[in-house]
């Protein structure tokens, strides 16, 4: 762990991106924190600068949007930064049908989860090529085992972000760039509120893990070079399990959780 190194991270400033944040900080690493919201992502770097001493570059940036990953590679260019680590960890759902939840919202979400990341992972990886060493952490989801009625797009992008983390890490494998990807279950975030599932049964009655225990997982798993990791023995169960179970079935329990509860 070499405190010259910077990791950015997107999705920073609540939840398991500023955990994740505080773990690089912690090991002194520097760092470069994106996220839609500037005070909360000040809040938390004046934080970090003064409890470790590092330097922390703050990026409001809304990257659901159109040009948002290039001007973000830009604008790190410019500012003479390598980022040896990118924690792809910004994304969102929406709870409902899909046939209710508006247009706009299932783009979105395509937008963030899937081309977001993707070009973001392609434009960070070139430099890191040149100077053979980097790493990347994709975060998906368990939601990335099964299809999920009710959060569908939601579901399918981690199911993308999954396969490509997987394919892309077996490109690398010859060289010094490790990819993992990150699946944690239901965590106590900010995500449910956004994704208007604080009333489903996932989150009423199957007990979320903190979203402290879940970074630390995370960041375990990037530093051991995993390529694929869950966080929680209950949620590897699940995961495993579904490869064994015909598909209705799984499909059906997937509703069951999803679905609202007094």
């Amino acid at each position: 762990m070499n405190a010259n190194q910077t990791a950015l991270i997107t999705g920073a400033s609540t939840g398991l991106g500023a955990e994740f944040a505080r773990l690089f900080a912690r090991d002194k690493y520097n760092l470069v924190l994106v996220a839609r919201t500037g005070p909360k992502l000040a809040e938390l770097a004046d934080e970090l600068r003064q409890e470790h001493g590092i330097t922390v570059k703050t990026i409001p940036l809304d990257l659901g949007l159109p040009q948002a990953s290039q001007n973000l590679f830009e604008e790190t260019q410019r500012a003479g930064i390598d980022v040896d680590v990118l924690v792809n960890n910004a994304g969102y759902g929406r709870s409902g049908n899909f046939a209710d939840i508006p247009l706009e919202e299932s783009y979105g979400q395509i937008q963030l989860n899937i081309t977001a990341l993707t070009l973001l992972t392609r434009l960070y990886l070139g430099p890191m090529l040149e100077r053979r060493s980097g790493s990347i952490m994709n975060v998906a989801s368990t939601a990335a085992f099964q299809p999920g009625p009710l959060m569908a797009v939601y579901y399918a992008t981690k199911a993308y972000v999954l396969s490509f983390s997987e394919a892309l890490a077996n490109e690398l494998r010859k060289t010094d760039i490790r990819v993992t990807c990150f699946c944690p279950g239901a965590t106590l975030t900010e995500f449910h509120k956004r994704a208007q599932t604080e009333n489903a049964r996932l989150f009423k009655q199957l007990a979320p893990m903190d979203a402290k225990t879940v970074a630390e997982d995370g960041y375990r798993a990037l530093m051991t070079g995993k390529t694929v990791a869950i966080s929680g023995f209950k949620n590897w169960l699940v995961a495993e399990s579904v490869r064994f179970a015909p598909r209705k079935m799984v499909t059906a329990i997937s509703r069951w959780v999803a679905e609202p509860v007094r």
